[in-house]
């Protein structure tokens, strides 16, 4: 499996390399802070996104830190693409050596941020109801504990996935990944 750093990325596109850059983040990471030039494509859709990309273009994919874009490294490599580089070290190295990217201007908050959010609200709302309503509420307090400690043990947020659905966390204006422009199919 291929591979580059950061400052490899910069340098081909730099130099107008060809190949496409995926960002295989969520869209509230995407909308955040992007690389300049990358197509969206979150990993969940990677396999159905790419059926009808061309397999012999260079793909760079990109994520976070590069445990997401392996993954997805892996997927187009089981699917037939022959040069596919991960980047290493991700947007949050891209961003730690000072390297311009792009962000949308009103970006949703981190699926995280918005987990914490929602998850912190149900504990106080199964406690509170409780107290006030009946003892029995107590469980939703547990349910919501039980179901954090699920997804650090899993490293898999059910949560997360529920809420990266609602409309605030889907682009208004992107088409989902406009990478059938950019390469040609077989």
């Amino acid at each position: 499996m291929k591979n580059c750093d950061v400052m490899e990325l910069r340098e081909r596109l730099i130099a107008g390399t060809e190949g496409s850059l995926i960002d295989v983040r969520e869209y509230p990471e995407f909308a955040a802070g992007r690389i300049p030039g990358a197509l969206w494509v979150p990993l969940g859709q990677v396999s159905k996104t790419a059926k009808d990309w061309n397999r012999s273009q260079t793909l760079y994919v990109v994520c976070r830190s590069g445990r997401r874009s392996l993954q997805a490294q892996q997927q187009l490599l089981q699917m037939g693409f022959q040069n596919v580089i991960n980047v290493q070290g991700g947007v949050t190295d891209w961003q730690a050596k000072g390297f311009a990217v792009e962000r949308e201007a009103n970006p949703p908050w981190a699926l995280e941020r918005q987990v914490r959010l929602v998850a912190g609200a149900l504990v106080l709302l199964g406690v509170l109801l409780s107290l006030w309503v009946g003892a029995g509420f107590i469980w939703l307090s547990a349910f919501v504990g039980a179901g954090l400690i699920f997804a650090a043990l899993t490293d898999s947020c059910a949560m997360a996935m529920m809420l990266s659905r609602l409309p605030w966390n889907r682009p208004l204006h992107l088409s989902h990944c406009p990478i059938e422009s950019a390469t040609t199919k077989e």
